[in-house]
C-alpha cells in the first residue's frame, strides 16, 4: 500500500482519482491548493503526488518546486486540462515525473502510478530487491535513463534469458546484474562473479570451469569452477571482453550444451546457470580486430542492458549524494554532516570519469576531510575541484615539491592513485590499462603507501 497525495482545486476531480486509487487498496489523502499541500507533504511525506497545474492562489509548477525542497525524492506526477509543450517541458525541468492531460485515462493513470512507485522504490519486485541486499547494492536515481533501466530489468529478470550490460566503469554494471538476481526466479540461490580482467589468462579456464588434481603446477586438488558453483543461481562474467580466445570457447559450449568439463579431467558436468556478462568495451570493434567471437557476443547479447554514465544522469547526483550521505551517517566511525545545496550543485556540475563509485568515494572524502558539521561549495572547490592538489594523497600539492625529482614523484603517485580509482582498486585491470607490469604496480602501491579509501 502506498501514500498517495491528490492536489486539484476541482472536487470531482478529487473524488474521482481517490476512488481509483483506494478501490487498488492505497492509502489517499486530498488537498485544494498548494500550501494545503505542502503541509501534507511535511506531515505524510508521500510516495507519489498527483499535482493540477491550474489552481487558485500559488499554482501548480511553484507548488511542484517548494515539493521537491521539502522531499527531494518525493514523486510528483503533474496533472492539467489546458497541457502545452512549454508547460510540460518546465514541469519536467522543475523535477516532475510525468505529466498527464485531462480527462484522465484510468489505465493510463494505474500505469503511472505503478512506474512512479517504482521509481519511489515501493513496488513490490523493487521493494523485494531493496528489502534484500545492502544499502551497497541500490540503485539509486528518479532520471528518465535510469527508469528506462528499471523497466527493463523487471521484464528480463522474471525469464532465463542471457542479459548483456554495457557501460563505462563505475556506472553500476555489477548492481543491474545482481538486482536481475534478485527479482529472478531463483533468488535464494548463488549469485557469483568472476571478474574477467583480474584473472590471469592462464588461470581463466581453470577459475571457470575447474580443475583436476595434478593437472598443472599448484592443481594439488580437485576444484570446482564457477558454472559448477553457480549451478542452479546466476553467474556473472563482469568484463567479458577481456577474456581469451580459448576461454570464450569453452564458454560458448556451456552456454549452447549446458554443460562443462573440468581442467585435466574428461567427465562431462551438467549445469543449470542463468549467464549474465558485463564490459566497459565495445565488443563490435573487438569482433572486428579479432579479440572476441561473434558467435559468443550473439549468445551472450539476448536482452542488452545500457548503463547510463553519470554525465548523462546528472539530474540523479543531488539524490545519489544524499543516499551516500545518508550511508555514511549511520556509520558509527564517521563524523554526522550536512551537505549544503551550494556543494550539491557544484557537485553536480563535474564530470565524473569514475561515475557513481568515483562520487560515492568523494561523498566520503568530503565528510571526512571538510572542516566544521556542514559541507559547503568552498570545500567541494578545495577537496575535489582544487588543483594541482594530488587527491587523497599524503604527498599534498605537487607545486611543493622542491626538486624536479620529487615532482615527478608526487606525478608518479598521483597518476597510480586515480587510475586505481577508475578501476576499483582492482590491480590487474589497471596495470593493463598504464602499460605496467602487476609486480611493478604493486611495488609502486607499497613504495607510496597507496591505500583504498573505502
Amino acid at each position: 500500500m502506498a501514500k498517495i497525495l491528490i492536489v486539484d482545486d476541482e472536487q470531482a476531480i478529487r473524488e474521482a482519482l481517490v476512488q481509483v486509487f483506494e478501490y487498488e487498496g492505497h492509502e489517499v489523502r486530498e488537498a485544494t491548493d498548494g500550501p494545503e499541500a505542502l503541509d501534507a507533504v511535511e506531515q505524510e511525506r508521500p510516495d507519489v503526488t498527483f499535482l493540477d497545474v491550474k489552481m487558485h492562489g500559488m499554482d501548480g509548477l511553484e507548488t511542484l518546486e517548494r515539493i521537491r525542497e521539502a522531499d527531494p525524492t518525493g514523486v510528483v506526477v503533474m496533472i492539467s486540462g489546458h497541457g502545452t509543450i512549454d508547460t510540460a517541458v518546465e514541469a519536467t525541468r522543475k523535477g516532475a515525473y510525468d505529466f498527464l492531460e485531462k480527462p484522465l485515462d484510468t489505465d493510463r493513470l494505474l500505469v503511472t502510478l505503478r512506474n512512479a512507485l517504482d521509481v519511489r522504490g515501493l513496488s513490490d519486485s523493487v521493494q523485494l530487491l531493496r528489502d534484500q541486499v545492502e544499502s551497497r547494492y541500490e540503485i539509486v536515481g528518479a532520471s528518465s535513463q535510469i527508469r528506462s533501466v528499471l523497466e527493463r530489468i523487471e521484464r528480463v529478470a522474471v525469464t532465463d534469458a542471457r542479459v548483456l550490460i554495457t557501460g563505462e566503469n563505475g556506472t553500476g554494471k555489477e548492481l543491474v546484474a545482481r538486482a536481475i538476481h534478485r527479482l529472478s526466479t531463483r533468488p535464494s540461490e548463488k549469485f557469483v562473479e568472476v571478474n574477467c580482467a583480474a584473472i590471469p589468462s592462464e588461470l581463466i579456464e581453470s577459475e571457470l570451469f575447474g580443475h583436476m588434481k595434478g593437472s598443472f603446477t599448484g592443481a594439488v586438488a580437485d576444484r570446482a569452477g564457477k558454472f559448477e558453483q553457480a549451478d542452479g543461481g546466476t553467474l556473472f562474467l563482469d568484463e567479458i571482453g577481456d577474456m581469451s580466445l580459448a576461454a570464450q570457447a569453452k564458454v560458448l559450449r556451456a552456454l549452447e550444451e549446458g554443460v562443462v568439463t573440468r581442467v585435466g579431467g574428461s567427465k562431462v558436468i551438467e549445469v543449470d546457470v542463468r549467464v549474465i556478462a558485463a564490459t566497459n568495451k565495445e565488443l563490435a570493434v573487438e569482433i572486428a580486430q579479432g579479440n572476441f567471437r561473434e558467435d559468443l557476443f550473439y549468445r551472450l547479447n539476448v536482452v542488452p542492458i545500457h548503463v547510463p554514465s553519470l554525465r548523462e544522469r546528472r539530474e540523479d547526483i543531488p539524490m545519489l549524494v544524499g543516499h551516500f550521505m545518508e550511508g555514511l551517517t549511520r556509520s558509527d566511525r564517521m563524523p554526522v554532516k550536512v551537505i549544503e545545496d551550494s556543494a550539491i550543485e557544484r557537485l553536480s556540475a563535474l564530470d565524473w570519469p569514475g561515475n557513481v563509485r568515483e562520487l560515492r568515494n568523494t561523498v566520503e572524502r568530503l565528510s571526512i576531510l571538510a572542516p566544521g558539521e556542514r559541507i559547503q561549495a568552498a570545500d567541494v572547490e578545495r577537496l575535489v575541484v582544487g588543483r594541482p592538489t594530488v587527491e587523497g594523497s599524503s604527498s599534498g600539492t605537487l607545486f611543493e615539491a622542491e626538486t624536479f625529482s620529487e615532482f615527478k614523484e608526487k606525478a608518479e603517485e598521483a597518476f597510480i592513485l586515480n587510475r586505481l580509482r577508475e578501476s576499483d582498486w582492482n590491480v590487474s585491470e589497471t596495470a593493463r590499462k598504464i602499460d605496467m607490469p602487476r609486480s611493478n604496480l604493486y611495488k609502486k602501491i607499497e613504495r607510496y603507501g597507496l591505500t583504498r579509501e573505502d
